[in-house]
């Protein structure tokens, strides 16, 4: 059985609000649960997809910022 996790995730939240997945966001984090992984990443596919250089650039260094600290 294939699931289409991106297809999924949209089809789940397409009618939520910010608050519905900022929780859903913040949740899935708080309960650092493996499982979770997979939606996190189709946010964070939106989210690099519709984003410009600019914040692209600005993820970017947020990203390097803390997996030096943790490295």
């Amino acid at each position: 059985m294939q699931i289409d996790i991106r297809k999924n995730i949209s089809d789940n939240f397409s009618n939520s609000n910010i608050q519905d997945i900022k929780s859903s966001i913040e949740e899935a984090i708080a309960e650092n649960d493996e499982i979770t992984l997979p939606g996190l990443g189709v946010f964070f596919e939106i989210l690099w997809s519709n984003s410009n250089e600019d914040l692209k650039s600005s993820i970017l260094n947020i990203l390097e910022k803390h997996l030096k600290k943790v490295g």
